[in-house]
């Protein structure tokens, strides 16, 4: 096989695009050059690195010299600035897998892939590949919530274990709001057998991969999967809410959600909030300030996490 590189440098991402595919390119994936963050787009805005790459993959008989020619023709630049290399043939949807290794997240609870085992006695384990939804716990954000559910576990009030500190009751009823690969609904679930899990997204790829995911971790029974918000604060109603609500997503829709996920929870309930950054937490912490009292519970690498209680 063949990948033929280009730095954009200004060239309409989608336009260069179309030409490489019309060439023949089995893939185009557009890459940042040079490790710059895109943080929170504002609304409807689509952002692309300052400084980014496109790499199309052909067969081994395609990018020929009059290919090339015929594509840079096309974008308008030089044939110079197509950067061509042969690559092994191998198995490519398992080959980015390996370097995927297991995770651990706080005392007991750890993400595991397909390919690997944790030799844990005491080990929570959730089975878990990368996918297209978002949510496999290398991001700081999902890290975050992923070690508060294990500290969380660690307080639960457990007859059987002196150890623990009782100072919480096991979790009953989680929501995962924006629930992406569903990984932090299914941690709930596997931390806590009896609990039911609630998940909502908009995205029907992210409610799939929730339940192929579930499936994966013989938690599907226990979980429920939302498209329709309306629909999750219905099912909450007739049960008096849920004793967890998590949210992962980012700072604006986290603020403009307060009222919606503060409904979600039961009285005493617990609300934990990621996927926003340091500097993003008091406003955040403001926008739920008339209905509950946030708190910064940990920072990682610049993102925080708030975490609070629904009065009583």
């Amino acid at each position: 096989m063949r990948a033929v590189s280009l730095d954009l440098d200004g060239l309409d991402a989608d336009a260069v695009e179309a030409v490489f595919f019309e060439a023949g390119a089995y893939s185009v994936v557009l890459t940042d050059r040079r490790d710059d963050a895109i943080l929170e787009p504002k609304p409807g805005e689509i952002r692309l690195w300052p400084a980014t790459r496109l790499q199309a993959i052909f067969a081994d008989d395609g990018a020929s010299e009059d290919a090339l020619a015929a594509i840079a023709g096309a974008i308008g630049c030089g044939r110079s600035a197509l950067h061509v290399e042969e690559i092994a043939d191998r198995a490519w949807e398992r080959e980015w897998l390996k370097d995927f290794r297991p995770m651990r997240f706080g005392r007991n609870l750890w993400i595991c892939p397909s390919h690997a085992s944790v030799d844990e006695r005491d080990a929570i384990v959730v089975a878990l590949d990368p996918g297209l939804a978002f949510g496999t716990g290398t991001h700081p954000t999902t890290r975050l919530c992923l070690e508060f559910l294990d500290e969380r576990h660690a307080r639960t009030r457990t007859a059987n274990d002196d150890l623990v500190l009782a100072e919480k009751p096991a979790a009953t009823r989680v929501v995962d709001y924006g629930c992406g690969s569903g990984v932090l609904a299914i941690a709930a679930l596997k931390l806590w057998p009896q609990a039911e899990g609630l998940a909502h997204d908009i995205d029907p790829q992210a409610l799939t991969a929730t339940h192929d995911n579930a499936l994966a971790n013989d938690v599907a029974e226990r979980i429920e999967t939302f498209a329709e918000a309306d629909a999750l604060a219905a099912r909450l109603r007739t049960q008096g809410g849920a004793d967890l609500v998590l949210a992962n997503i980012l700072s604006g829709p986290l603020c403009e959600l307060a009222p919606i996920l503060c409904q979600l929870m039961a009285a005493g309930g617990e609300l934990v909030l990621a996927g926003l950054l340091d500097e993003q937490a008091d406003e955040v912490i403001a926008a739920y300030a008339p209905l509950l009292a946030l708190r910064r519970w940990r920072s990682l690498e610049g993102w925080s996490c708030l975490a609070g209680c629904k009065p009583r």
